[in-house]
């Protein structure tokens, strides 16, 4: 073993000589290796800040330097290697689009970089500031680098901020009456973007008013620096050679929206539409009833120019589903007094659509299998922005391998839904912000096929209600849903195995199970900002069984009294589902991801286990990575010999409550290439004991029952999909009914890696 360590030491050593770059400069010449800020003034400064300064300093620095890969500058080096005069093949590819050029030092403009420098700095309160710039090297080193030394000089804060006196005129009023919300503060430090965006926000708080015509560049924010003590005073005030339109409250006279608009329509005479309520529909098709846009058009006539209602209309006619794309216009209509007229010109997507997909996928449980999707859409069903949906598909799954030696399962089925743009409800219930609440109707039919083992009906259906109260937050009530799983044509081989194994799981898939009641779902995801250090993502859903209807007859199959609901046993329980991911920016091009975990279903009355379709499964690609799916648990359990030499395949171990935590770290490696290093633990549990399946319970030891695994992953961002590769390994088993590692731990041995070591294929991030 030791002679592979020095070999591949020795290879490792001739590719890092290989890799100079130096050697291909000409004479005189010396790579650039990059800029440094030096901030040397400590008494107007803290650490905190230097290092802060620094940081941001250093991103303006121009040129970058080449691009290192693990230190080494692969780009440059490549560069140098495949130089050619050929204008085509490989050679010349890899020249032009992988080789990068070398940046040398005498590419750099040092007076320039400092009076860049210089400026960032003045307009962050250091007005004295001074930079000065040079370059340094090694003696008869290749390789130079800029340093650039700061002395900050002491920074200005803000002494006092004025705005606008109230007066006579509307503009000046309002200008003053947005100062209690102003981003400039007494005591804050003089910053040019805070005073930009200052403008900024005065103008949006104006749009809200009616100023329809006013601008940011309306605004003059002028400023005295010559207090005592390296103050500055704060003058917000109004350009004198502002426009009168600008200085006007506009309100609205009519509204008009064309339903059906094309490029063609160069001349439609509002006149020929149908007033509907406070605005004008122009459709002379009549494709879209003019009742859809009542829950769209937020503005009326009449009311004050308000902005945000403006474009949460226009994000709402987009909402509605039929249309592609929308614009506006305003015509200002102002013979006495300042009015606007609001037009929306909205393009119709085609009504009908199909389409088709085909799905290939491999999971950590040994499956291969395939799926097709066919899938029609009516976008505007009754006229009324209806989505309809008819969803058909069949997969086929085939299972591999020693450690789930299962049979081939076989799909296909039905899902046709409805989806209304507005609340169907004995209630009123109405919004104003940029999203369109609905009501969705769902329905479902699966047929599945294990072969030689058993077939089951699968039928579903909800009704329910969605909407939005902004961006972040998600809201989903469904006052019914009804589930019912009918087994059929149980083979005798299943049977047998069921009695000879005595395993309560074989025989709970195959049970019958009916569900019918509410649930409810909360989800709060802000991990779409980009700009945000941190991000979260929250989810909570509460859904109930048969609760009501249980109470009422008195349903205790404990007792001896299980009831039936239309000739069924239905299931009855309470279950509680919650998930928070919390991600962290480490830099530009790193991120740490966490997830936690905690589901709870409390099965009562007239069931003393959740249904199968009900309950938790651990383990696979998105979970326990380092563990086949749905092989953990519940607690510690596991198939004795018994079982799995009396029985050809293993049922998938599922429980009443699960835990999980995962922690993952994502570089950026090169490229389109993202690595990963990670942590899960988790386990599944039973909510009481059962004889047939010892240590499955949920008790004050639960923590000694936790799987644990960690493991190392690529991911390749091809922009449409995110292609996923982790490799996991057990840390520790439940099973073993010890804290620790996995006993005879051997990554050098074959079989072992064989064994444990899991091999995950899939698309997008786990979590």
């Amino acid at each position: 073993m030791a002679k592979f360590k020095y070999l591949f030491i020795f290879l490792f050593a001739a590719f890092i000589s290989a890799c100079s770059t130096t050697k291909y400069l000409a004479p005189g010449q010396k790579l650039y290796d990059g800029g440094e800020v030096k901030i040397t003034d400590k008494e107007n400064t803290t650490k905190a800040e230097a290092k802060a300064m620094s940081t941001d300093l250093n991103t303006l620095l121009r040129p970058q330097p080449n691009s290192k890969i693990l230190g080494l500058r692969f780009k440059l080096w490549v560069y140098d290697k495949t130089q050619t005069k050929k204008v085509r093949g490989l050679r010349h590819y890899l020249h032009t689009h992988i080789g990068e050029p070398p940046v040398l030092v005498s590419s750099i403009d040092l007076d320039k970089n400092s009076n860049i420098l210089q400026s960032r700095l003045q307009n962050e309160s250091y007005f004295l500031a001074q930079v000065n710039g040079d370059t340094v090297s090694k003696k008869k080193s290749l390789i130079s680098k800029a340093v650039y030394t700061i002395q900050t000089g002491p920074a200005y804060h803000y002494n006092k901020i004025v705005f606008p006196g109230a007066k006579d005129n509307d503009l000046d009023t309002a200008v003053a009456g947005t100062a209690n919300q102003t981003l400039l503060k007494v005591g804050d430090k003089y910053n040019l973007d805070v005073i930009k965006a200052e403008r900024i926000r005065i103008d949006a708080r104006l749009k809200e008013r009616g100023f329809f015509y006013f601008a940011p560049e309306d605004l003059i924010m002028r400023y005295d620096s010559t207090i005592a003590g390296h103050k500055v005073d704060m003058f917000v005030t109004i350009k004198p050679t502002t426009p009168d339109q600008a200085r006007w409250i506009y309100k609205i006279r009519n509204i008009y929206v064309y339903s059906r608009y094309s490029l063609r329509d160069t001349s439609v005479n509002p006149d020929s539409g149908t007033q509907y309520a406070w605005y004008h529909v122009i459709d002379r098709r009549k494709t879209v009833h003019p009742y859809v846009f009542k829950n769209t058009v937020l503005l009326h006539p009449g009311d004050t120019y308000n902005r945000t209602e403006h474009t949460n209309s226009l994000n709402r006619f987009i909402e509605l589903g039929p249309f592609s794309y929308v614009k506006n216009r305003f015509d200002d209509v102002t013979p006495d007094s300042p009015f606007l007229d609001v037009s929306y010109y909205l393009t119709q997507y085609k009504k009908k659509s199909l389409s088709a997909e085909i799905i290939a996928r491999q999971t950590s449980a040994n499956y291969d299998g395939t799926q097709i999707n066919l899938t029609f859409r009516n976008k505007n069903t009754f006229k009324g922005a209806e989505l309809f949906t008819i969803n058909l598909f069949t997969s086929t799954d085939k299972q591999f391998g020693s450690y789930h030696n299962g049979y081939d399962v076989y799909q296909f089925g039905i899902q046709p839904s409805i989806s209304w743009p507005r609340f169907i409800s004995p209630f009123n219930f109405t919004t104003d912000n940029a999203f369109i609440p609905r009501t969705i109707l769902t329905t479902g039919y699966t047929y599945i096929d294990r072969r030689q083992l058993y077939t089951l009906n699968s039928f579903n259906a909800s009704w329910g209600y969605q909407w939005k109260p902004n961006l972040y937050k998600t809201f989903q009530f469904n006052p019914i849903e009804v589930t019912l799983v009918d087994a059929a044509n149980v083979s005798q081989l299943y049977l047998d195995s069921i009695h000879n194994t005595h395993n309560p799981t074989l025989a709970h898939v195959i049970n019958n199970q009916f569900t019918i009641g509410p649930s409810f779902s909360y989800t709060y995801d802000n991990s779409g900002d980009d700009f945000r250090t941190n991000t979260i993502y929250y989810n909570s859903k509460t859904s109930l069984s048969g609760n009501l209807y249980g109470i009422i007859t008195g349903a205790d199959t404990l007792a001896g009294r299980p009831k039936k609901l239309f000739g069924a046993t239905f299931d009855q329980y309470v279950k509680l589902e919650n998930e928070i991911r919390f991600y962290h920016k480490l830099g530009p091009n790193s991120k740490l991801a966490t997830r936690f975990l905690v589901d709870i279903g409390v099965p009562y009355g007239n069931s003393t286990i959740l249904p199968y379709s009900q309950q938790f499964f651990i383990g696979g690609p998105n979970s326990l990575r380092g563990f086949q799916a749905r092989s953990i648990g519940p607690g510690s359990y596991y198939p004795p010999t018994t079982i799995t030499g009396a029985s050809q395949f293993l049922p998938d171990e599922s429980g009443d409550i699960k835990i999980e935590a995962n922690i993952e770290y994502r570089p950026k490696l090169f490229s389109i290439v993202e690595g990963a290093l990670f942590v899960d633990a988790g386990n599944i549990w039973l909510m009481r004991p059962h004889d047939g399946l010892p240590g499955g319970a949920f008790g004050k030891n639960f923590l000694t029952q936790m799987a644990g695994d960690a493991g190392f992953g690529l991911r390749f961002n091809l922009t449409v999909l995110i292609l996923r590769t982790d490799f996991g390994f057990p840390l520790f088993e439940p099973a073993q009914k010890t804290f620790g590692v996995v006993n005879g731990v051997d990554y050098n041995d074959a079989k072992w890696r064989g064994s444990n070591m899991v091999f995950n294929l899939a698309i997008g991030y786990p979590f």
